[in-house]
C-alpha cells in the first residue's frame, strides 16, 4: 500500500483525478453488479417457485385414478408434433408416483429421472440424472392416492439471473466507458490553465516579478495565483527595498570614507608634529564613531524596510510605561550631559494597543535621541503617550517651515547642521509610524519643537 501509495504521489494531479475516479466508478459498477444479481435472483427464485406451486396445484387437482394406460404414449407423440416442444427442456419438469412410488405420469423429459422422495408440502434440493441439481416441490394429490413432483434445474436458474443480470450491466458498462471518457476530457480541458501558467512562469526571466494573467484562471485556483501575485509584490518590494539600501549606502559611505582617508594621510604625515597629529587622529576618531552610526542607521533601515512580516509575527499588548523607563536608563549620560529635564506622561492606552515592542521602541528611541541631540543645553523633553497620539516636545528648538518639509527625508540634513547624524533617524520612525497606519507630524509650538505620532 505504501509502495502504491509513493507511486500515486508522483503522478500529477490530473492523472491521479483520473485514476480516482475510474476507480471509484468500477468499484461502484461491481457494487451495483452484485446488487442487481442478488436482487434478479431474488425475484426469479420468487417466480419460479410460484408457478411451479401453480403447476404442482393443478396437477394434484386432476384425476389420476382413471389414467388410460397409452396415456403417456399418446401425449408424449402429441407433444413432439408441436413446434420447438424441446426447447428449454431443464426448464420445467414433473412426475406424478402413487403411494408404493411408482411413475404413473410424467413430462417425457426431465420427470422420469425424478427419484421417489415425497417430502410433502415443501421444496427441496434432489440430484436428478447423475449430476444435476434440481429444485423440486413434492404435493399430495387431493384424493391422496398420488404424489405430485414438479422441479426445475437450478442451472437453469442460474443462467436466467446472468443473463438478466448482464442485459442490465452491459449497457451501463457503456455508459461507464463514455463517462470515463468524459471525465478525461473535461479534467484535460480543466486543468489547462494550470499547464498555461506553468508554462508561463517557465518562459519568464529571473527578474520578472511582474503580476501572473488571472483572467480565465478556474475559481478554485485563483486564491493560489492572487497570493503568488501578492507574494512576488513583497519580493519586488524587498528586493526594491534592498537595491534602495546598497545604493543609499554607497552613497552616503563615500564622503566620510573618503574623510577617514584624508586624515589618515595627515597623520601619516605629521611626522614629528604631536599636536598634528592628535587632532588627525581625534578627528579619524569621530569619523570611525559616525561611519559606524550610519551604517549601524542603515542597517535598521534596511531591516524595517523588508522584515515588517516578520516583526508582525511577534504582536503583543504594547506597555509604553516600560519603553519610555528603559530608554530614560539607556540615554541617563547623555541626558545628565546636556543637564535636560525629561518628563513622562503615559495615558491609559497609546496609539496603537498591540504591536511589536522591538519596532516601538525603535521608533521612541529615534525621537528620544533627536531631541536630545538638538536641544540646547538646560532644555526640557516632554514625551507624553495618549489614545490619540505619541507626542515628543523638546523646548528651546524652533524649526522653519521649508525645513520641516523635508525632515523624513532620507539623509536630509539642515544646512549648517553642527550635531552629527546620518539623517536617517526620523525617516525610521515615519516607516514604523505608517506600517500602523500612523501619521508623523512635526510643529512648532510655544513650548517648542513637537514630533507627533497620530492615529
Amino acid at each position: 500500500r505504501l509502495y502504491i501509495g509513493g507511486r500515486m504521489n508522483k503522478l500529477s494531479l490530473r492523472l491521479r483525478l483520473i485514476v480516482c475516479f475510474i476507480g471509484i466508478s468500477c468499484v461502484v459498477w461491481l457494487a451495483a453488479g452484485v446488487l442487481s444479481w442478488k436482487e434478479t435472483k431474488e425475484k426469479v427464485d420468487e417466480f419460479f417457485d410460484t408457478y411451479q406451486m401453480a403447476l404442482a396445484r393443478q396437477l394434484a387437482g386432476a384425476d389420476w385414478s382413471g389414467l388410460a394406460a397409452g396415456a403417456q404414449k399418446i401425449t408424449d407423440r402429441m407433444i413432439e408434433n408441436v413446434h420447438n416442444a424441446d426447447d428449454e427442456d431443464e426448464a420445467i419438469g414433473f412426475a406424478v408416483f402413487d403411494r408404493d412410488g411408482r411413475l404413473v405420469f410424467h413430462d417425457n423429459e426431465n420427470g422420469k429421472d425424478f427419484g421417489f422422495l415425497p417430502a410433502t408440502g415443501s421444496f427441496i434440493r434432489q440430484i436428478v440424472d447423475g449430476d444435476d441439481e434440481w429444485r423440486i416441490v413434492w404435493l399430495q394429490s387431493t384424493d391422496g392416492k398420488f404424489y405430485i413432483a414438479v422441479g426445475q434445474e437450478e442451472e437453469y436458474r442460474a443462467d436466467v439471473v446472468w443473463d438478466m443480470t448482464e442485459e442490465f450491466m452491459i449497457p451501463w458498462a457503456a455508459g461507464l466507458f463514455v463517462l470515463m471518457v468524459m471525465i478525461v476530457a473535461v479534467l484535460t480541458r480543466e486543468f489547462r490553465p494550470l499547464g498555461n501558467l506553468a508554462d508561463s512562469l517557465k518562459s519568464r526571466g529571473s527578474g520578472d516579478l511582474s503580476p501572473l494573467e488571472e483572467k480565465g484562471i478556474p475559481a478554485e485556483i485563483l486564491p493560489l495565483v492572487k497570493a503568488m501575485n501578492i507574494q512576488m509584490a513583497r519580493i519586488e518590494g524587498m528586493l526594491a527595498g534592498e537595491r534602495r539600501f546598497v545604493a543609499d549606502a554607497a552613497h552616503e559611505l563615500r564622503t566620510p570614507l573618503t574623510a577617514l582617508q584624508v586624515q589618515l594621510e595627515v597623520a601619516e604625515m605629521a611626522g614629528n608634529d604631536e599636536k598634528m597629529r592628535a587632532e588627525a587622529l581625534d578627528k579619524l576618531q569621530k569619523g570611525i564613531e559616525r561611519s559606524s552610526r550610519l551604517v549601524e542607521q542603515l542597517l535598521v533601515l534596511s531591516k524595517v524596510d523588508t522584515a515588517f512580516g516578520i516583526y508582525d509575527e511577534h504582536c503583543e499588548n504594547i506597555n509604553w510605561q516600560q519603553i519610555a523607563d528603559d530608554l530614560q536608563v539607556d540615554y541617563a549620560a547623555a541626558i545628565a550631559a546636556k543637564k535636560i529635564n525629561v518628563s513622562v506622561e503615559i495615558g491609559k492606552t497609546g496609539p496603537v494597543e498591540r504591536g511589536n515592542p522591538l519596532l516601538w521602541t525603535l521608533l521612541m528611541r529615534n525621537l528620544l535621541d533627536n531631541a536630545l541631540k538638538y536641544s540646547p543645553e538646560g532644555a526640557s523633553v516632554k514625551i507624553a503617550v495618549a489614545a490619540d497620539a505619541l507626542t515628543v516636545v523638546n523646548s528651546g528648538v524652533s524649526v522653519d517651515d521649508e525645513t520641516i518639509g523635508h525632515l523624513s527625508e532620507r539623509f536630509f540634513r539642515p544646512a549648517g547642521q553642527k550635531v552629527s547624524g546620518s539623517g536617517l533617524g526620523l525617516s525610521i520612525v515615519k516607516r514604523i509610524a505608517g506600517h500602523y497606519g500612523c501619521r508623523l507630524e512635526f510643529a512648532n509650538t510655544p513650548d517648542g519643537f513637537s514630533v507627533r505620532i497620530a492615529k
